[in-house]
């Protein structure tokens, strides 16, 4: 009698081991220790399957809504969302803290700008090929609001950020060192897994649609087409045809 072999597919419910530990989620950017979040950071952000959804650690999605692990693997393979690569993966590098931090200084030296401008802004003055992730922008704010160079206010309920007079004059003083991080990030090559990065994003919004507003039969056919998903993704790295799917 013939039986179909399957390759090895890690996450298969018949081989799960131990539950993964919940991870931080870099694009809703909650930190355990971090005194400033996003505005309207929470579940139901980024990847998460969002209030209803089956709860805290329900039938349908983990802890943090289900998709934590998909962000943890794009940041391993393709590095923060935006530019570059993951760590050690040659000349496409990500951008680093200290970019990060130049273009956050040098944006503010112009005005001061809520966290999601920043994130905008930067996405512009780059040509859309650096848009760092909330998990990017507010530790870096953090960090620059205890070195004394920013100041952050709160500002018809959403939290501002402001040089302080020692934070212009850093500017002012090391702008040779700040440099010009819009123009590399233009110049940086492309990863060519950025289309992945994408539609993973997509899939994630679309998934959370679902588990926001679906009903649980919904749900439970959105579980079904993500299982099938992921399983010929596997196919394909292993050289075997996937599963069609009906038309």
């Amino acid at each position: 009698m013939k039986h179909d072999h399957y390759p090895h597919i890690p996450g298969d419910r018949r081989e799960r081991g131990p539950r993964r530990p919940d991870v931080t989620d870099p694009i809703t950017g909650r930190q355990d220790g971090r005194r400033w979040r996003p505005e309207g950071s929470g579940p139901g952000l980024g990847f998460g399957f969002g209030p209803g959804f089956g709860g805290p650690r329900g039938p349908h999605g983990s802890r943090s809504g289900g998709f934590d692990g998909i962000q943890e693997d794009l940041e391993h393979a393709f590095g923060p969302r935006g530019r570059g690569r993951g760590p050690g993966r040659g000349p496409g590098r990500r951008a680093g803290r200290g970019d990060i931090r130049a273009a956050v200084l040098i944006l503010l030296s112009e005005q001061p700008m809520h966290g999601y401008q920043l994130i905008q802004e930067i996405a512009q003055r780059s040509d859309g090929r650096w848009r760092p992730s909330p998990g990017a922008i507010y530790p870096a704010l953090a960090l620059l609001e205890d070195e004394g160079l920013v100041v952050i206010t709160a500002d018809a309920g959403r939290k501002l950020a402001s040089l302080t007079e020692a934070g212009t004059a850093y500017v002012t003083e090391n702008a040779a060192e700040l440099g010009s991080p819009f123009e590399d990030a233009q110049t940086r090559p492309g990863h060519p897994g950025r289309p992945l990065r994408e539609a993973l994003e997509a899939l994630g919004a679309a998934a959370g649609q679902v588990g926001r507003t679906g009903t649980d039969e919904q749900a439970t056919a959105a579980l079904a087409v993500l299982d099938r998903a992921r399983r010929d993704l596997y196919l394909i790295l292993a050289g075997e045809p996937s599963t069609p799917t009906d038309s």
